[in-house]
């Protein structure tokens, strides 16, 4: 079973004149000797070094105090996520499950190999509680395959300890600094074996140039939701906060980019990639609308009363929120090792590399693509006066719903066109976001009160009192009518706004 840890630490390059003494460094008050460990360790990638492409890195190590599989994401300089599994022979399952994403269906094979000797100082305070650990390694990297050479270096780690405060590495690295210690100039262990024992020039990302035609905006945008979708794809299934919601969103805008820019890519090719989208999105909602919904009900019930709550309501939110919660999870980890799922993200892949550009893609962006954000715009409005015009209840409630929706869709068409057309498509997006927040609190409204007719109805059942369902429903319900009575005045503003 696979387990997660936060790795807060920083490299340094040595001269082999060791460890400077840290003693007296932020409440340092003596430096213990734990000896040398020896550490040896495959890393594993794809031919092609996608995974280093992107700053992970997946490691089988023996030797030391956590000898096993670990796999680490990047979170910022110096600080990654660190996934562990046991020892065994081939990459274990949940850990391949979040590399799956970017190895599709290539071979994760050990490309390269590091011993280290490492020789560890335990930094402890007056109390004797651990505040970092610092280390001197001597390392020897091999390259595999036949496709490389070899290469040593010696390199000092101060790691911090486990819910240490960040700031004590600061202090570190001033007295490393005036001993002469400089940081190292590669992020890892594993990014530096691979600059000093490649056969070839690495494999890097791809630095794209300004986007100058109508298409090189859209691509970038639509480039840039694809990254955003390989990225979450392991968040999600460690269930990382806010992961599916990003996740969810980064499809909408892709789906939404290949609907209002048909002009610039051929539609009998994005078409079916947008159904496909669709569909994604729809798998991730199944867990998300729940999620936003028990924390909606789970608020407003905050702020009734306790002499109004009758009944085990709390208890029954609760058990609702976890129940979904649990089972949406699930479906979520089979939705993204589907072929489906790979299929889709092969299919970006490709459309990316050999884009089905039309004659408008070709063209200066100024004029195609404030063409597509203005048509947007305009349906935008028909759907917003329909809404408008339409009688309180289940029509209005639809009418508002598809106003929302297209609402999305102009906003994301505008945040694509942005870097093109300047303020005015940064003046529409925060205006559609404006109108988006108030139409999303509307349909939150309706899908709450659904919600809780269902839940009413099992608490009914089991003999509970409904009254505290009721009062909820009420208050969500003066909640629709506030934002339907605020629609009008915001959407004055807006096509003032739009339309100067």
């Amino acid at each position: 079973m696979a387990d997660e840890k936060r790795e807060i630490e920083r490299k340094y390059e040595s001269d082999d004149s060791g460890l400077p003494d840290l003693t007296g460094v932020g409440g340092v008050t003596a430096v213990l000797d734990k000896g040398v460990v020896e550490l040896d360790a495959m890393y594993y990638d794809t031919a092609d070094e996608r995974l280093a492409a992107d700053s992970l890195t997946l490691r089988r190590r023996t030797g030391g105090a956590d000898a096993g599989w670990h796999l680490k994401f990047p979170v910022a300089p110096g600080i990654r996520d660190e996934i562990r599994a046991p020892l065994s022979d081939t990459v274990p399952e949940e850990i391949a499950a979040l590399v799956r994403s970017r190895v599709r269906d290539a071979e994760l094979i050990p490309l390269v190999r590091l011993r280290s000797a490492r020789d560890v100082r335990h930094l402890v305070d007056a109390d004797g509680v651990l505040l970092a650990e610092a280390s001197v390694d001597a390392v020897t990297a091999e390259r595999l395959g036949g496709k490389g050479g070899a290469a040593q270096w010696t390199e000092i780690e101060v790691e911090l300890a486990d819910g240490g405060d960040p700031a004590f590495l600061d202090l570190v690295e001033k007295r490393l600094r005036r001993a002469g210690v400089q940081p190292s100039r590669a992020p890892s262990k594993l990014a530096r074996a691979l600059e000093q024992t490649a056969g070839r020039k690495r494999r890097r990302k791809d630095k794209r140039a300004r986007p100058v035609t109508a298409s090189d905006h859209v691509l970038a945008y639509l480039r840039a939701q694809r990254d955003v979708l390989v990225e979450l794809d392991p968040a999600v299934r460690r269930d990382v906060p806010d992961a599916v919601h990003r996740m969810r969103v980064a499809t909408r805008r892709a789906r939404s980019t290949l609907r209002s820019f048909r002009p610039v890519l051929d539609r009998t090719v994005t078409d079916p990639i947008g159904v496909e989208l669709k569909w994604l999105a729809g798998e991730l909602g199944v867990g998300r609308d729940q999620e936003v919904l028990a924390e909606r009900l789970t608020t407003a019930l905050d702020t009734v009363p306790p002499t109004l709550i009758t009944g085990p309501v709390r208890e029954r939110l609760v058990s609702w929120s976890e129940t979904g919660h649990g089972s949406a999870q699930s479906h979520l980890a089979g939705v993204l090792d589907s072929r489906r799922y790979l299929t889709l993200l092969d299919t970006l892949d490709r459309l990316l590399a050999d884009p089905p550009l039309r004659k408008a893609g070709g063209k200066r962006p100024e004029k195609v693509l404030g063409k597509a954000v203005r048509k947007d715009l305009a349906t935008l409005s028909a759907l917003v006066e329909e809404a408008l015009g339409a009688p309180p209840g289940k029509e209005r409630d639809t009418a508002v719903h598809e106003a929302r929706k297209k609402a999305k869709r102009t906003r994301y068409a505008a945040e694509a066109a942005t870097k093109a057309l300047g303020e005015p498509a940064r003046a529409l997006t925060a205006s559609m976001k404006s109108l988006t927040t108030l139409l999303g609190d509307h349909q939150d409204s309706v899908m709450a009160r659904l919600t809780l007719l269902e839940l009413s109805a099992v608490a009914h059942a089991a003999g509970e009192s409904t009254f505290t369902y009721g009062l909820l429903y009420g208050r969500e319900e003066a909640r629709a009518a506030a934002a339907e009575a605020e629609l009008p005045a915001l959407w004055r503003e807006i096509t003032q706004r739009t339309s100067g």
